[in-house]
């Protein structure tokens, strides 16, 4: 059985290290499995990337859409913030390292800032609950103060796009994600 426990941090996240079995001829681990989020809804569609170290991806979030995140390859510092008024942990970050050694993984509600730091080149995979909707992809600077992350990487290369996302404090309270809001 995998280790399936919810965070202690962020309300809603749940961190996954499952079982890896092998031998000689290598190794086998099972990454997913629907059962492990009781809350969660279906994933409908899975995504890949690849990053070179030192790339930063974030911080991006979604008001409908959930994530479940795993690195088959390298080494991934992940950084998450809990953006939903009304939530228990309103305001929190959690950095975890995600890599191909662990295979941990983490589900990641609708609400929760998600980005992620290329420590080593590293491939990424990422389940979604919904369908790709450009009105339901929003972003937070990745460098706000108040998120306050370590990235662990010295001069990370950032999108033109996320560098343009906006301070957490100058999120409209029209684009604030609610606790429990899930459509």
């Amino acid at each position: 059985m995998p280790d399936v426990r919810p965070s202690a941090v962020i309300e809603g996240v749940v961190e996954v290290v499952p079982e890896r079995h092998g031998d000689e001829r290598g190794f086998f681990v099972e990454t997913y499995r629907r059962s492990w989020f009781p809350a969660g809804r279906e994933m409908v569609q899975g995504n890949r990337a690849d990053r070179q170290a030192g790339a930063l991806v974030g911080l991006h979030y979604h008001l409908h859409q959930a994530d479940y995140w795993y690195v088959p390859s390298g080494t991934a510092r992940v950084v998450l913030h809990d953006l939903r008024v009304g939530s228990a942990t309103d305001g929190a970050t959690l950095v975890l390292d995600l890599d191909g050694v662990e295979h941990r993984g983490v589900f990641i509600p609708p609400g929760v800032a998600h980005g992620f730091a290329a420590l080593t080149d590293m491939t990424i995979t990422y389940l979604v609950d919904g369908y790709y909707n450009p009105a339901d992809e929003l972003g937070v600077a990745w460098d706000d103060p108040v998120v306050a992350a370590d990235w662990g990487v010295a001069t990370p290369v950032v999108s033109a796009r996320d560098l343009a996302n906006p301070a957490r404090a100058d999120i409209p309270e029209a684009r604030r994600p609610h606790a429990g809001l899930r459509t």
